[in-house]
């Protein structure tokens, strides 16, 4: 089915989900009951229509979905500090405002700090590190491509060494949860904890297939972009670093919304890559994720909707194949041309009748038009005979008084 476009991330146990400005996180508490709070994210991309711009999008996502992250995380994580009594009684005494401000300063600090760990970790050491090779490789290509080698290395053990912690194991299934429920949802299913159980736990939306894509494309754009001067190239690898994110974020969109053999086999590296960051959840960790994503979606106002959809395309489908037909042999085409042209030669032949008919018709209305016209002319003839005749008989009765009188007068 069509893409759902609700997305998530996994939390300390739990869940968080987001649907277009409206995101929710669920939390299974330490007593065994979900915690279930909701807010709002207000994206720049509906503010101004420079920031939904393709490739400026994916940017400003980035950094959205990394602020949203950190923030649900903490809050997560709130429900299992051991002195969580004591921090709560010191919060009481500060006002809200000192609170929000001094959270927001926290949070900035920490994004901050992950964001230039992660450019020294995997785009500064992977670029010394292929340096150290310079005297023995002069192919600049050669080494953008050792450089991207030695980021993929360190990506996959950064990964693999994170799941060995007890709590990111932890985390890593409720990752798998959220993408069940949500390939669940996009599959047209009811959501509940069976049918959930039963989806793959790999998205093609997934941020660990949006972080392999920034991987793999940084290494085509480095080994196409080069400058002579080290500080050059230093500075160009991390300039780009929010164009690579953007593209990347671009291709994970229209995966998600496509079916197409293409992008299904340009998916493969990153479903594969969430191998690693994914694991079967148990049925609490489904019903949490669950839990999150009823609070901002209404999935069967979108299933009703994928329902008629589907009957729709079913219909103009079935109508292409009522219009196209079955395939034909020679034979029957060469029948079906007969045919045509005896229809054709028999609608020339009415037509021509018509016309002749036509004309027939024409010609005696002419030919009664012109009797029409003699019996007119004959009429008036006749008329203007008898006139005279009138008038001529009114002077002989002038001329018979005038005979009368001279007789008279003899």
């Amino acid at each position: 089915m069509k893409s759902s476009g609700i997305g998530g991330q996994a939390v300390l146990e739990g869940v968080m989900m987001r649907n277009k400005s409206v995101y929710a996180v669920a939390v299974r508490k330490p007593d065994g009951n979900i915690a279930v709070t909701r807010g709002n994210c207000k994206s720049l991309s509906e503010r101004s229509l420079f920031f939904r711009l393709p490739i400026v999008r994916g940017v400003v996502s980035f950094f959205e979905s990394l602020i949203l992250g950190m923030r649900t995380l903490t809050y997560s994580a709130s429900f299992y500090e051991e002195e969580e009594e004591k921090q709560q009684a010191k919060k009481k005494e500060k006002t809200e405002a000192e609170e929000n401000w001094k959270e927001s300063l926290q949070m900035g600090l920490t994004i901050v700090l992950a964001v230039v760990i992660a450019v020294v970790a995997f785009v500064i050491f992977p670029y010394y590190l292929s340096e150290l090779l310079a005297d023995k490789i002069s192919s600049h290509a050669a080494l953008a491509a050792i450089e991207g080698v030695i980021r993929v290395i360190l990506f996959l053990g950064y990964i693999v060494a994170i799941s060995l912690m007890k709590d990111i194991n932890r985390t890593f299934m409720y990752h798998g949860a959220e993408h069940k429920t949500i390939n669940c949802i996009e599959n047209g299913l009811d959501l509940t904890v069976e049918n959930v159980r039963r989806q793959s736990k790999h998205h093609r939306r997934c941020g660990t297939s949006f972080l392999f894509f920034v991987v793999f494309l940084s290494i085509i754009f480095f080994m196409l972009i080069h400058f002579d001067n080290m500080w050059l190239r230093l500075l160009s690898r991390i300039i780009l670093v929010p164009v690579i994110a953007g593209v990347s974020f671009e291709f994970i969109h229209f995966a998600g919304n496509s079916d197409s053999k293409v992008v299904e086999v340009l998916s493969k590296p990153g479903m594969l890559l969430q191998l690693l960051t994914t694991r079967e959840p148990d049925n609490k960790m489904i019903e949490v994720a669950i839990a999150s994503v009823e609070e901002v979606f209404d999935w069967k106002e979108y299933q009703r909707r994928c329902i008629a959809a589907k009957k729709s395309r079913a219909k103009i489908e079935k109508g292409r194949q009522d219009a196209a037909g079955k395939k034909k042999s020679r034979a029957e085409i060469a029948e079906e041309i007969k045919r045509r042209e005896e229809e054709n030669a028999r609608r020339a032949n009415d037509r021509a009748r018509r016309i002749m008919e036509q004309e027939r018709k024409e010609a005696e209305l002419e030919k009664l038009a012109d009797e029409a016209a003699k019996r007119k002319s004959k009429r008036e003839a006749m008329m203007q005979k008898v006139e005279e005749e009138d008038s001529l008989s009114g002077l002989d009765h002038y001329f018979d008084d005038k005979d009368s009188d001279k007789d008279s007068k003899e």
